[in-house]
């Protein structure tokens, strides 16, 4: 049975309530993105699309001082995320959305986006509908979830989205039609080896040269390597 918390450095994540637990992946995601952003002072307002537990929003508040709006379609995580982002120090510029991010109307526009969406758009399901729901796209689709980002996003904002590396070349060829490009692409292996199995990218409508980077997680060992740590260390409780 998976855990029902996670403990971080600084704040805790709360999942029972939640089909899609804390993952190695989504931690990458989030520490990467931080990364990124690190003295974006022109960055004061992130959405999170599909927050889950909210811990991107999270990872995110820790490095950032913007003020973030998680949106959650599910009851039981959109309640877990809630109370995840009001148990942290930084409750007070965490806000969550219960809603269908494609009936949201835009009140404002977001310099930036993170997504960690359901990951395959044609694949076998579980059965569990909940988690279907989580890791499959049975209502958010590539296309969708697009046309979602370009709505909430300012026209000189970015976007960040977690897909395995497969389904992110589909992806990015519907964002390269949508007028999105890809500055800086995170290829992530589990260990030195394994080939890639995931991918972080980060989008804007500028087109500029691409940032590729490689992270093993494991090296031949199977002990974290030196790049992992580095990254995950502000977040992981035993690094």
């Amino acid at each position: 049975m998976a855990n029902t918390f996670f403990q971080f450095k600084q704040f805790i994540v709360h999942q029972e309530h939640c089909a899609m637990k804390v993952c190695t992946d989504a931690c990458i995601q989030g520490a990467f993105t931080a990364q990124y952003l690190q003295g974006a002072t022109h960055v004061r307002t992130i959405l999170d699309i599909g927050a889950g537990t909210g811990l991107l929003s999270l990872m995110l508040a820790q490095a950032h001082p913007a003020a973030i709006t998680a949106v959650e379609l599910d009851a039981g995580a959109a309640r877990q995320a809630r109370e995840n982002f009001a148990a942290s120090p930084w409750g007070d510029r965490l806000s969550l959305l219960e809603a269908d991010v494609r009936e949201l109307q835009p009140s404002a526009l977001y310099d930036f986006v993170i997504t960690n969406p359901p990951f395959y758009e044609v694949a076998l399901k579980s059965g569990h509908a909940q988690k279907d729901q989580a890791m499959h796209a049975t209502n958010l689709g590539y296309g969708a979830l697009i046309q979602a980002i370009d709505a909430h996003l300012t026209r000189d904002g970015a976007f960040s989205v977690l897909l395995p590396y497969q389904e992110f070349i589909i992806f990015r060829e519907l964002a390269e039609q949508a007028g999105y490009h890809l500055g800086t692409h995170l290829q992530v292996k589990q260990s030195v080896r394994h080939g890639y199995f995931r991918s972080v990218g980060i989008f804007s409508r500028e087109s500029k040269p691409m940032l590729v980077q490689e992270l093993d997680i494991r090296d031949a060992h199977n002990n974290y390597t030196t790049a992992f740590i580095a990254l995950l260390q502000p977040y992981y409780l035993k690094l």
